[in-house]
């Protein structure tokens, strides 16, 4: 499946399921896991390809907010910064 990710007041990011699942195996391995059976990504798994912590940001679908680690079953996410610098 493929996933649009749109980071309210920043960028928008392209994901391939399959690529993430993959890339999360490849963790797994380097971690001594034998990579068999991953579990499906998550939206915290979505975050951490770019570079988000789910202690920062919150996701939507729809509006409605998803716990972070629930399965990917949207294509279309936004992520909502719940922090974001400011000037003194």
């Amino acid at each position: 499946m493929h996933v649009t990710v749109d980071v309210k007041g920043g960028d928008t990011y392209e994901f391939d399921l399959e690529a993430v699942a993959g890339a999360d195996a490849d963790a797994d391995a380097a971690d001594g896991a034998d990579g068999r059976d991953t579990d499906p990504p998550t939206y915290a798994d979505l975050l951490r390809e770019i570079d988000l912590s789910p202690h920062e940001v919150s996701v939507l679908i729809d509006g409605r907010p998803v716990p972070e680690d629930r399965p990917v079953e949207s294509e279309q996410v936004t992520v909502l910064r719940l922090i974001k610098g400011g000037s003194r």
